[in-house]
């Protein structure tokens, strides 16, 4: 395999052509026929201007469709930017002008403000398989282009967004060269990938998880893809029973879903193992999906910025369930002292820190951000945020977060975005917004509000508050919880102190 992330996808293609590589509903698509499909998906971009370097931004969901043009984008040489469909048009807007995207390419109803927002940012709209007045729709027919175009290690292949500390996401910058070697490392360890492998993947391929653990990983091995556009966990069950899947890969939501559903009388299938990511999988609930699989679970960290698999509990090597396992082949983990700016300061085994990476897989930086990239990009070592701890035998556990994030059902929910939302309120004169347990979703957000004056605090402002953050938030980012104070705890230096929140409302 080169250097290119499109080689990903060709080399299985040359080297299994007639193998499934996706399965999606009826479609059954093998791999010489996902490889044209690319190539020709490729070709009308390039009729469209799109070339090396060019930021293309995909608002899809899940499909063979997403496949094909995900690795067209890099088949040009172009730069993939990735887009939830989840998000509002104001949040799409954001990243076509931040990402400088030259197209939106997208496959179904699109919003007339998100159309505005792509002209007025400058990106071309590009259609696949669905009609548009608006829009360019790319010829599935195109000649394809011979081969993909190729492209040095240190050459840019994605943005993908995450949320950042202005509370605007920020585009995670991921070389050609960082995302190559994540994906040969856990295709072997942790995800023991061979070709005989049939894969459900439910997560969304515009997330990290999804694209790279999921569809890369897969199509790096040669292996058998099943794709959900949505998850279902009853529709989960039967598919990995009617296609015989040995592996599955979820968030701890999904679990609790499908825990729920086995409870309720459905058929569990029997798999070769299951991986966990994106929150932590509560010991309990762990065992009892080992318990309903028949096969181990297998929990890991990872992060957008180390593209993205970090550590993680592995075939062939003993499990430690609390724990996120070791770190993968070519990464290094250590922990740091959390309050040492500019610095990387070491602390003592076993003591808590902040968790560092190194390693081929870490970003190239922030786009756009200099100032942010400086400060977690320090000797050499990325800075997570979060704070763990590692044991004598080098197993790492994530104890908290440094970082204001909440993480709900592997989503990551930055509270600032979320509380200057809310105060477009009319009756939130101030707001603090934290994440509190839940069992289903590992956290919850929730919004403590301070109400203005001729507001009265009670449900029915609570259910308008939920219903404004509702229609202006992606749906994993608004507040299903609203509590009332008179006034926040507040520090010396008047900054909230959320960590008391928490507890009172946890």
């Amino acid at each position: 395999m080169t250097g290119s992330m499109a080689s990903v996808l060709a080399d299985s293609a040359a080297r299994r052509p007639a193998h499934p590589a996706v399965v999606c509903g009826s479609e059954r698509i093998s791999y010489a026929q996902l490889w044209d499909r690319t190539r020709r998906y490729a070709a009308a971009l390039g009729e469209q201007g799109i070339g090396p370097g060019d930021r293309v931004s995909l608002l899809l969901g899940s499909s063979a469709e997403y496949a094909a043009l995900y690795f067209a984008v890099l088949t040009l040489g172009a730069v993939v930017v990735p887009v939830n469909p989840l998000l509002k048009p104001a949040e799409i807007d954001h990243v076509l002008r931040d990402s400088g995207s030259r197209a939106l390419v997208f496959a179904g109803p699109l919003s007339a403000e998100t159309a505005r927002s792509a002209k007025e940012a400058g990106a071309q709209l590009l259609t696949a398989g669905y009609a548009h007045p608006e829009a360019v729709r790319l010829d599935e027919a195109a000649e394809p282009v011979d081969t993909f175009v190729e492209r040095a290690p240190g050459d840019l292949a994605a943005i993908l967004y995450t949320s950042g500390t202005t509370g605007r996401p920020k585009g995670v910058l991921l070389t050609h060269g960082n995302l190559v070697s994540n994906i040969r490392s856990a295709a072997v360890a942790p995800f023991a990938f061979d070709g005989g492998d049939v894969l459900l993947c439910a997560l969304p391929l515009s997330h990290v998880f999804g694209q790279i653990c999921c569809m890369a990983v897969s199509f790096y091995a040669g292996a058998t893809m099943v794709v959900m556009p949505r998850f279902v966990a009853g529709e989960a069950l039967r598919l990995m029973r009617v296609h015989g899947c040995t592996v599955f890969m979820g968030v701890p939501t999904m679990y609790h879903s499908l825990l729920d559903e086995v409870a309720n009388g459905a058929q569990s299938p029997r798999l070769s193992r299951v991986y966990s990511g994106g929150s932590a999988l509560p010991v309990p609930v762990l065992e009892r999906v080992r318990a309903m699989f028949g096969c181990e679970v297998y929990e890991g960290y990872g992060l957008s910025e180390t593209s993205p698999v970090v550590a993680y509990n592995m075939p062939g090597i003993a499990c430690k369930p609390g724990t996120v396992g070791l770190p993968i082949e070519g990464v290094e983990v250590g922990i740091a002292d959390a309050e040492a700016e500019g610095r990387i300061t070491f602390v003592r085994q076993g003591e808590v820190g902040e968790v560092v990476v190194r390693g081929p897989n870490v970003m190239a930086g922030y786009l756009n951000r200099p100032k942010e990239t400086a400060e977690v990009l320090v000797d050499g070592w990325f800075r997570t945020g979060d704070l763990g701890v590692q044991d004598a035998d080098g197993y790492l556990s994530i104890v908290d977060r440094k970082k204001d994030m909440i993480i709900r059902g592997g989503y990551s929910v930055y509270p600032r975005e979320v509380e200057e939302t809310l105060l477009g309120h009319p009756a939130v004169a101030g707001v603090s917004v934290v994440g509190v347990p839940s069992e289903k979703f590992g956290e919850e957000v929730c919004a403590v509000v301070v109400v203005g004056a001729g507001h009265t605090p009670g449900d029915g402002l609570a259910s308008d508050i939920v219903a404004w953050g509702r229609k202006r938030m992606a749906a994993y980012k608004y507040p299903r919880r609203v509590e009332f104070v008179d006034a926040f705890p507040q520090g010396a230096s008047g900054k909230v102190l959320k960590r008391e929140l928490v507890g009172r409302y946890a």
